[in-house]
């Protein structure tokens, strides 16, 4: 890494910081550190959900679907995102919250990357058959 580059793989590097692979939270110097934006591999088993919804959001994100069928809810209106390549984007102050409704991969990418905002851990709810999510 001391070229300025890394090579890694999102799936082993996501185990790390809950999904993130690219943001504040990287250490100065290391290629993945970014404050203007963080990106997030999320591989979610059927049924996870986010156990509350994420409200007064400062970022603006974009959520693309790799592979399942996983449900984006707004205050407004529920997206539905099925097949690979499908993607919503949200901006600051729209409150949102998810459900993957078949075993799903998603990468998420949200700027500016903002210190400081950590999601608690029980802000995911484990699938009802127990599956355990990140």
């Amino acid at each position: 890494m001391d070229d300025g580059v890394y090579v890694g793989s999102a799936g082993e590097d996501a185990a790390v910081d809950q999904g993130w692979l690219l943001g504040h939270f990287k250490e100065r110097g290391d290629p993945r550190h970014s404050e203007a934006v963080e990106v997030k591999w999320g591989v979610h088993p059927r049924g996870e959900r986010r156990a509350r919804w994420v409200r007064g959001e400062v970022r603006t994100a974009l959520l693309v679907l790799v592979s399942g069928h996983f449900r984006m809810e707004f205050p407004t209106r529920s997206v539905l995102l099925e097949e690979q390549g499908a993607y919503v984007v949200w901006g600051p102050g729209v409150d949102h919250s998810w459900v993957a409704e078949e075993d799903s991969v998603v990468m998420t990418l949200r700027w500016p990357s903002v210190p400081g905002y950590v999601a608690a851990p029980e802000e995911r709810r484990a699938a009802p058959d127990g599956a355990r999510g990140e």
